[in-house]
């Protein structure tokens, strides 16, 4: 199997008269048939919400196109909710999962609507507290402990992970909420990341409608949304095969019907929170080759960095690489591509074959459409750089423009050195 970039090398040069290397691009075209493929294959469920990962994308250009499928935002600080809060969506659109909340953003969240989702038994005081009730509609994360596993040997520990509640906590935190004035209740677990199987959505689906089951029987409480979360992953090797959505729906939809059904809980929503898989094989990241280095390997220097993709650097992450217009052309030289950090991990590839790379050659960087631009960060002094959006029609349009040395220097506005440098236009 291959990867192909969905960018021409012509288009690509077409882009850079106006906005030069590096940059991110997202393919719009192919969003909205992912964002349709999700809606379809949940559409069995009435209640179903795709709640996007803004974390995964935080670009207000890309969650409008997603809202026109119905999705909502699922989002973890202030900044996220404020966003949200901007493009117009309130109220149970969104939903609020985040750990170790500070009490502001408690307090922003019910402001607008947004569905809490308490990560921790003891931040149901730290809530009250904090916003002076309990809201009406709360969720709670589960987690089992643990090792969780999946078919093809996909299995993840929940058990060191620093999220959610255990079963007794999760049994009596409803019963408290209950107590304090809930009426409208959720269960959220998010357990294996990035699995690239189809079975895992059905397998957390039976673990939580078990647990839901039990959780009527007990408590006499019923569940009214299940979020699934995320985890489902994006094939970033080539010879993986992708997840199926519709196969994953359909398998979640047997489940469904299998345990709430039977128990009279046919009427509970479904919720998911995808950010990886909704965005992450439509992006990119286009970069220049700039130097070659030979010493002890071969090395091809890149003017984009890790600031612009941290995943290899920070995970040991593999992203594929193709060297725009020798899609075709023989992988036979081997090299480390490589950014200009100061730091030695600052590496898109090791010991990777490609073409021969020419200095000037553009260089797609695949998948890189989710946790790519959103990890960005100024190490070093660097800049975060532009998002750019191919349009269904071809066109494109520069959807966040790239950081430039005032931004950096803004920050230091209490300081003589900042009205120095903003005042020289050569900092403008």
């Amino acid at each position: 199997m291959s990867k192909t970039p969905f960018l021409t090398k012509e288009k690509a040069q077409e882009i850079i008269k106006e906005i030069p290397t590096p940059f991110h691009i997202y393919d719009e075209k192919g969003i909205r048939a992912n964002a349709q493929a999700v809606k379809d294959a949940f559409s069995w469920n009435k209640g179903y919400r795709e709640y996007f990962a803004v974390k995964a994308t935080p670009n207000p250009f890309l969650i409008k196109i997603l809202r026109e499928y119905g999705c909502g935002t699922d989002c973890s600080s202030m900044t996220e909710l404020m966003m949200s809060k901007a493009l117009g969506i309130q109220g149970e659109e969104i939903m609020f999962s985040s750990n170790d909340t500070p009490a502001e953003e408690f307090k922003y969240a019910d402001e607008i609507g947004a569905t809490i989702n308490l990560d921790d038994f003891t931040h149901i005081e730290f809530l009250e507290n904090a916003i002076g009730h309990i809201p009406e509609t709360i969720s709670c994360r589960f987690n089992p402990g643990g090792v969780y596993s999946v078919s093809n040997g996909i299995m993840d520990n929940p058990g060191d992970a620093k999220y959610g509640m255990t079963k007794e906590q999760l049994f009596e935190a409803y019963k408290i909420l209950r107590d304090k004035g809930a009426k409208r209740f959720g269960l959220h677990a998010f357990l294996v990341s990035n699995t690239v199987t189809n079975d895992y959505y059905p397998t957390l689906a039976k673990t939580l409608f078990e647990l839901v089951v039990e959780i009527k029987e007990q408590l006499g409480i019923e569940i009214a949304f299940i979020n699934l979360s995320g985890g489902v992953g994006i094939p970033y090797q080539p010879d993986q095969e992708p997840n199926n959505i519709a196969v994953i729906g359909e398998g979640v939809h047997k489940v469904f019907d299998e345990i709430l059904v039977p128990a009279g809980l046919g009427d509970v929503a479904i919720y998911t929170e995808m950010g990886r898989f909704m965005m992450g094989p439509y992006g990119a990241l286009v970069t220049t080759a700039i130097h070659e280095k030979h010493t002890y390997k071969e090395y091809i220097g890149v003017d984009a960095c890790a600031v612009n993709l941290m995943r290899p650097a920070m995970y040991g992450a593999y992203h594929h690489i193709s060297v725009l217009g020798k899609e075709n052309a023989p992988c036979d030289h081997t090299y480390d591509v490589t950014g200009s950090l100061c730091e030695n991990n600052d590496k898109f590839a090791i010991d990777r074959q490609l073409p021969e790379v020419e200095m000037g050659d553009l260089i797609y960087i695949h998948d890189a459409g989710a946790h790519g631009f959103a990890m960005g960060y100024n190490y070093n002094g660097k800049l975060k750089s532009a998002e750019v959006l191919l349009k269904e029609d071809g066109s494109f349009e520069m959807i966040r423009r790239a950081e430039q040395p005032k931004d950096y220097f803004a920050t230091f506005d209490c300081f003589d050195i900042y009205n120095g440098l903003v005042e020289d236009n050569d900092w403008k």
